[in-house]
């Protein structure tokens, strides 16, 4: 029998790596020790993040008795811009805006004090499924054996390439910066989108946010490419916020721009292997607004759970469950539908889809229902799903029909 270091290595320690550690230790206290979070930064570490966090999120938290209490700025509902158009809905508290170097520290102190051992400053450099003699991690500090490794890593994640996963089809291009108040904002409770640029496959945000106890707004462009699209496909996502900053009376040149990638969910991506998983970013988040933080809570608190039914006996253990038992989860049949509804909003129909969304508050407020976690209207939901239908089945009626006339 190898002698473990660790039942359990997770590699990268934000939300994800954090949740999955505190959900897996809650399960199964007994293993309290025995699990270990990697982190190559050294709390507390800057992270680029717009820092919506849905109130799902902390709810999710909530259920495994765990409170972030960090400075953060409420939000009230979600405005959206569309080419002219703008529909809004505030149905009350809905989630709250963070920073992650607040953020971050703070879930993964709380996941050391229930049991994890945290190593922070420590890259994991190789990662080695060895089968029975369990999995080699090489670390900037020296190597480690552990039984299962998680790869709770981010958008570069080793863990994935050591899958065999490429790095995905549905990557985003993301800047942001934080600025003063301006005259021009909306209400300042609000997640503000800003869609009204069509030769962007993605979005402008305005978000409150805290820093420094003082209250600012994190403004920023979100990029989605799709299947390997240029990178100077719609032009630079810099270049755009700087434009938009000149828009809104601000001067980009007093700006510190934060850039950085996310990879959006793919059903068919493959995210266990032997005695390999991955979790949060790693296996993939919304990729049409990007949303994250709330996803790698929820992928944590399923990895933890999926974990503690695995971990018996002291031998080499396989995930390879973890597949399946994500794919059947409420987080991936969520991510799903977002997939699909990339080509939907960023194709053909976007012009559509932005009329519907538009036409009445309801899917906006549909929307802030499931950011919420907040029991759903039934009746606005099925409007919403019959407006949309309808309006779909008739453009593509028409375009058949026009194209069977002049054919």
């Amino acid at each position: 029998m190898p002698a473990f270091d660790f039942d359990v290595a997770i590699v990268g320690a934000g939300p994800a790596g954090a949740t999955t550690a505190i959900a897996l230790l809650r399960a199964r206290p007994s293993l309290a020790g025995r699990v270990v979070l990697l982190e190559k930064a050294r709390f507390p570490r800057e992270k680029p993040c717009a820092g919506a966090l849905g109130a799902r999120g902390d709810a999710l938290l909530q259920k495994l008795g765990v409170t972030v209490d960090v400075p953060s700025a409420w939000v009230e509902g979600i405005t959206l811009l569309v080419s002219g158009r703008e529909a809004a809905a505030t149905p009350g508290r809905i989630g709250r805006v963070v920073r992650r170097i607040e953020f971050d520290h703070a879930l993964a102190r709380i996941a050391a004090s229930r049991g994890a051992t945290l190593r922070d400053g420590v890259r994991v450099e190789d990662v080695r499924d060895e089968g029975a003699s369990g999995v080699h991690v090489e670390t900037s500090t020296g190597p480690l054996l552990a039984r299962v490794v998680v790869g709770c890593d981010g958008v570069g994640s080793l863990v994935r390439k050591k899958l065999g996963q490429g790095p995905g089809r549905l990557r985003a291009q993301v800047v942001e910066v934080d600025t003063r108040p301006v005259a021009a904002d909306r209400d300042r409770t609000t997640l503000v989108f800003d869609a009204t640029d069509r030769s962007l496959s993605g979005y402008a945000w305005d978000f409150p946010t805290i820093v420094d106890g003082q209250p600012l707004v994190c403004r920023g462009v979100y990029r989605l490419k799709i299947d390997g699209e240029a990178d100077d496909a719609g032009g630079d996502v810099a270049a755009k916020l700087d434009a938009r900053l000149r828009s809104q009376g601000l001067d980009p040149g007093t700006c510190k721009n934060k850039r950085y990638a996310e990879r959006g969910f793919e059903p068919t991506s493959r995210v266990a292997g032997g005695a390999l998983m991955l979790a949060g970013e790693a296996a993939g988040i919304d990729p049409v607004t990007g949303e994250g933080i709330a996803q790698a809570i929820e992928y944590g608190s399923l990895a933890g759970q999926f974990l503690a039914g695995r971990l018996e006996g002291e031998g080499a253990v396989s995930v390879e469950g973890w597949d399946d038992a994500l794919a059947r989860s409420r987080l991936a049949r969520d991510l799903r539908i977002r997939t699909r509804f990339v080509k939907l909003f960023y194709g053909p129909d976007r012009a559509l889809v932005e009329r519907l969304l538009t036409a009445s508050p309801d899917p906006l407020f549909v929307g802030c229902q499931h950011f919420a976690d907040q029991p759903y209207d039934w009746l606005k939901v099925g409007e919403v799903v019959a407006t949309g239908a309808a309006g779909l089945i008739g453009r593509r009626l028409a375009s058949a029909l026009g194209s069977r006339a002049t054919g």
